[in-house]
């Protein structure tokens, strides 16, 4: 069963639906002001939770405000910065990583070392943890989740690092007189990069759950930007009434989050990288 599993990840078709799926909703996300029947956050009482129609695709919420919209717009948010955790977090530990694993000494224990005491905690804990401290808001939701997910980078890439540089061609170009940052340039990052981003995109959901989680909670985006959590966190209150309200955004977070996570397991199948 594991191996018919496996069989179907490796396929071709996976990797196109769910990049597919993924580039139709990064369209959504950027054209979204072009795409949207009407405008998320205009409030309207006199419409509050209508039924679809054809002015409301979706219906709408209790403030009369466009469901439809809301979605398409959210999508900008959920996972424009989803990427921009993502980005972030992978530069940080890629800088840090490659320093780690190349220098090696009291440079990679004192960086190792803080590491581990950010990975002492569970990644959610220290979120709220950190947001509690610096206030709630999705600039401190972002810096706090970076903060969390540099880490996992990092240690990754100190990992790689490592058993790059004990290669023959490493060696051969320090006899030769290149420079460390040459050969990080010409010989370390290159040879990174490629398995790092295959994994990142078992990343991108968790980076979505987190923040529609912190969304959900009241502590990341607010009101009234729309977002899928906060979406989530606005509808809860009319669960027995109006359940639509939360199962639309949570339909389209699970639609990502699945998407990232069977795109991460097919190219992680496909090109033999282990996740974590």
């Amino acid at each position: 069963m594991i191996a018919k599993i496996r069989s179907i990840l490796k396929s071709e078709k996976v990797i196109v639906l769910c990049s597919v799926i993924l580039c139709v909703l990064l369209f959504i996300a950027i054209f979204a002001p072009w795409l949207v029947p009407n405008d998320p956050t205009f409030v309207n009482l006199a419409v509050k939770l209508q039924s679809p129609s054809l002015d409301y695709p979706l219906g709408t919420d209790h403030l009369g405000r466009c469901t439809f919209s809301r979605i398409l717009y959210g999508a900008r948010i959920s996972l424009g910065f989803a990427i921009l955790i993502f980005i972030s977090s992978l530069s940080i530990g890629l800088i840090v990583g490659i320093i780690a694993g190349y220098r090696g000494g009291w440079v990679d224990q004192l960086l190792m070392r803080f590491g581990d005491g950010v990975m002492a905690f569970p990644n959610l804990l220290l979120v709220l943890g950190l947001v509690g401290i610096w206030g709630a808001g999705l600039k401190q939701v972002i810096l706090a989740l970076i903060f969390v997910q540099w880490v996992y980078y990092a240690r990754v890439i100190r990992g790689m690092v490592l058993s790059l540089k004990e290669q023959n061609y490493i060696t051969a170009a320090r006899i030769s007189g290149s420079s460390q940052w040459t050969i990080m340039k010409k010989h370390v990052i290159p040879n990174v990069l490629p398995p790092l981003a295959v994994m990142g995109t078992l990343e991108m959901g968790w980076a979505i759950m987190d923040l529609s989680s912190m969304s959900f909670l009241g502590l990341g985006v607010q009101p009234p930007t729309p977002e899928w959590g906060a979406m989530i966190h606005e509808g809860k209150s009319y669960i027995r009434t109006n359940p639509e309200l939360m199962l639309y955004p949570g339909l389209m977070i699970m639609l990502v989050v699945i998407t990232f996570n069977l795109l991460g397991e097919a190219l992680s199948e496909r090109f033999g990288i282990k996740r974590r």
